[in-house]
C-alpha cells in the first residue's frame, strides 16, 4: 500500500495508531505445497517462488522472530568482488537483484552503494588484487585498482605515513555498498505476504516426516506440517536441523562477531577492508561505525563471541586507520556462520526426494540472500539448479571439485 505524504504526517501527529501490520500472523495450517524452513535466505525464498514462479500455498516457518537470525545480524555489507567462476557470476547477479529490490518490493531497505574498497599491502596482494578484478570484469561486474594516490584521494584519514604494513593501493568496487539488514526481511515479508505466503513465527522444526525416502512434511512446535516439498536456509543452525532428517553436512558453525561505535560525524567513504589482518568497516545511516573481523576460532552455535578476537579486530582498525581509536564502543553482537569446508554455499537437492538445502554461506550470506532465494526457488518449483547455482552441489567433496574460495569474507584473499 502506497501512503500520501499528508498520510504520513497525520499518523506522526496522532501516535501512529492507523498503520496496519505490514504481514499476518497465521497460524499453520495441516498442509502445503511448499514448507521452507527459515525466514532469512528462506523469506526471499518464498517470494521469489510465489512472484517468479507462480507458486501457491507456501508457508515459511521461523523459529524466532523476522530477522532474530543471521539476516539481522551481520554488517550489511553487500559486494560481487569474488574470484572463482562459480562464485563471481553468482554474486554479480545478487548485486544487479539488490539494485532493483527497492522498486521490485516498494519498501525502503536503505540500498546504499558507496563503494568497497580492498586495501592490499603487498606488491604480490596487487597482483592478486589485478587478477580478481579481471575476474569480476568478465562477470560483468565493476573493479578499479587504485594506487596510493587513488585512495589517498579516497580515504585519507588511513595511515599511509607511519603504518605497520605500508599501503599500496586498493582494489575498488564502486558499485559495492550495505544495505538495512533488518529491512531487507520486513520488504520480503511484506510482498510476500501479499502474494498469499503464509508466515508462521515462533515455529520451530523438530523433525522431518520421512517415509521410504521420501520427505513428506516437518514436525513444529506448532504441531506437524505436511508439504509436497520442503527447503531449509537456517544458516548456521543448518547441522542441527539437517542432522534431524538424518544428514550430516560437510558445514562447521561458528560464531561471527560485529560491533558498531557510538555516533560519528560522516568519515568513511564506503566500506574499507585491512589486507593485513581481520578488519573491515563501514559508517551507518546514524554515523556509527559498524566493523568486524574474522570468526570466532572453535565451534559454536551461540550468537556471542570472546574478548580475544575483540582484541584482534581492533588491532587490525587501529593498524589500518588510527583514528578509530577515539570512538567508544557502543555495542556488539553475533551471528553463527555455516562455514562450508571449501569456502563457498550449498543450494541442492538432498539424497531424501522433497527436501532440499540451502546453506554453507561462510561470510557471504547477507550479500547474497536475493540470489540465494531466487536460486533456492528455482530449485523448489523446477526440482533442477538454477544456471547461476549449478556447481553449488552438496556432492561435489566426493566428486572432487571443489570451489576454492576461502578467506573472501574478513580478509578478501589478496596475499
Amino acid at each position: 500500500m502506497r501512503y500520501s505524504a499528508w498520510h504520513i504526517l497525520k499518523q506522526g501527529l496522532t501516535g501512529n495508531k492507523g498503520w496496519q501490520p505490514m504481514w499476518r500472523e497465521p497460524e499453520p495450517k495441516p498442509a502445503y505445497d511448499f514448507v521452507i524452513v527459515g525466514a532469512g535466505h528462506g523469506m526471499a525464498a518464498a517470494y521469489y517462488l510465489a512472484k517468479v514462479f507462480r507458486a501457491k500455498r507456501i508457508a515459511v516457518l521461523e523459529k524466532g522472530w523476522l530477522g532474530s537470525g543471521n539476516t539481522g545480524r551481520n554488517t550489511t555489507i553487500i559486494r560481487s568482488n569474488y574470484l572463482m567462476p562459480a562464485n563471481q557470476p553468482f554474486y554479480e547477479f545478487s548485486m544487479k537483484l539488490w539494485e532493483g529490490l527497492e522498486q521490485e518490493l516498494n519498501y525502503n531497505s536503505m540500498v546504499s552503494q558507496r563503494g568497497i574498497m580492498n586495501v592490499f599491502h603487498s606488491d604480490p596482494q596487487r597482483d592478486a588484487a589485478a587478477r580478481r578484478g579481471n575476474a569480476m570484469l568478465f562477470s560483468g561486474a565493476d573493479a578499479e585498482l587504485l594506487n596510493t594516490d587513488d585512495l589517498r584521494r579516497k580515504a585519507p584519514f588511513l595511515d599511509f605515513e607511519n603504518a605497520r604494513f605500508p599501503i599500496k593501493g586498493a582494489l575498488w568496487q564502486p558499485r559495492g555498498g550495505t544495505v538495512r539488514h533488518d529491512a531487507v526481511v520486513w520488504g520480503y515479508a511484506r510482498a510476500a505476504d501479499a502474494l498469499g505466503v503464509d508466515i508462521i513465527q515462533n515455529c520451530e522444526v523438530t523433525g522431518f516426516q520421512i517415509q521410504d525416502g521420501v520427505c513428506t512434511g516437518v514436525e513444529t512446535s506448532k504441531g506437524p506440517v505436511r508439504a509436497g516439498r520442503v527447503g531449509v536456509c537456517v544458516a548456521g543452525s543448518s547441522s542441527r536441523v539437517m542432522e534431524k532428517a538424518g544428514i550430516r553436512l560437510p558445514v562447521e558453525s561458528h560464531v561471527l562477531q560485529a560491533f558498531v561505535s557510538e555516533g560519528l560525524k560522516p568519515a568513511l567513504p564506503g566500506v574499507i577492508t585491512f589486507g593485513a589482518g581481520h578488519f573491515y568497516v563501514s559508517q551507518s545511516d546514524k554515523g556509527g561505525l559498524v566493523f568486524g573481523g574474522d570468526i570466532d576460532g572453535y565451534n559454536s552455535y551461540a550468537q556471542r563471541g570472546n574478548l580475544p578476537t575483540v582484541e584482534d579486530v581492533c588491532e587490525g582498525g587501529m593498524a589500518l586507520m588510527p583514528f578509530i581509536g577515539r570512538a567508544r564502543l557502543l555495542r556488539m553482537w553475533g551471528g553463527v556462520m555455516d562455514m562450508s569446508m571449501d569456502g563457498s554455499p550449498f543450494i541442492d537437492r538432498t539424497a531424501i526426494t522433497g527436501l532440499y538445502f540451502n546453506g554453507g554461506w561462510c561470510y557471504g550470506g547477507f550479500k547474497a540472500t536475493p540470489a540465494s532465494g531466487y536460486c533456492m526457488a528455482h530449485l523448489l518449483a523446477h526440482d533442477r539448479s538454477h544456471a547461476t547455482a549449478s556447481q553449488f552441489r552438496l556432492d561435489r567433496f566426493l566428486r572432487g571439485q571443489l570451489i576454492d574460495e576461502k578467506g573472501v569474507g574478513a580478509q578478501p584473499n589478496l596475499h
